[in-house]
């Protein structure tokens, strides 16, 4: 799919979840005993569900140094679609397989701030992360990135990913 025509389907999507969101809270608010469109009916606090969320992000952006590629095989839904700051799209099997290859080019990566919306069963995630290069050009920089969260079958996993770099001055 031509990056143009996923971000198209990406903006639809997110337009329809918001259109979603206001029926979705007056049934979480007005019964929630056994409301089928709930997305905390099962005893999941949107608090835990946002401290997850955040948790999670920092864990994935700190595998870009550690390697571990358990946080992706964890948070990325089987159905996963990325795109990345140079525009190809990839999906979760290619993410956990480059995972353990990036420290080799990174040294450090750290989660710098990320604000969590919900709409139901869905959230997105927004935020940056600092990174260091071992060696190469630019040495330093952040990725700046919305995220797409959807809780499945009572798990919070990511659907959709768009990363964008910001380079940083030299120090």
């Amino acid at each position: 799919m031509p990056l143009f025509a996923y971000s198209h389907y990406l903006l639809n999507a997110c337009r329809e979840v918001a259109d979603d969101y206001q029926g979705l809270r007056r049934c979480y608010f007005s019964s929630s005993h056994g409301c089928p469109c709930s997305g905390w009916a099962q005893g999941v606090s949107q608090e835990d569900a946002e401290r997850y969320i955040i948790q999670s992000e920092r864990q994935w952006a700190e595998s870009l140094a550690t390697g571990d590629a358990g946080i992706v095989r964890k948070i990325l839904a089987d159905d996963f679609v990325g795109i990345a700051p140079d525009g190809t799209l990839y999906n979760k099997n290619k993410e956990i397989a480059d995972t353990p290859e990036r420290p080799k080019e990174f040294l450090s990566n750290r989660l710098n701030e990320v604000k969590v919306r919900f709409y139901g069963d869905a959230a997105v995630a927004q935020g940056s992360e600092s990174w260091v290069r071992r060696s190469g050009s630019p040495k330093r920089g952040r990725y700046v990135w919305t995220d797409t969260w959807i809780r499945r079958n009572a798990q919070w996993q990511v659907v959709a990913s768009v990363d964008v770099e910001v380079v940083e001055p030299e120090k």
